[in-house]
């Protein structure tokens, strides 16, 4: 799905994004734009970078 209008999500709040967003931990991705390009949400977290949602898919 895609998110409208595009939140801004932190590091600190990425586990509550998932946690809505996806049906379980073990598969779904969220995609997302940072400071340091497009990403999943996986990824960005292991960059330590926060950003806007773009949208998710499972």
């Amino acid at each position: 799905g895609v998110i409208s209008p595009r939140f801004d999500i932190s590091i600190r709040d990425m586990e509550r994004w998932t946690t809505n967003l996806l049906p379980s931990r073990q598969f779904g991705f969220i995609v997302m734009t940072t400071s340091g390009g497009i990403m999943d949400h996986e990824e960005a977290r292991r960059k330590h970078l926060g950003g806007k949602i773009l949208g998710f898919f499972f």
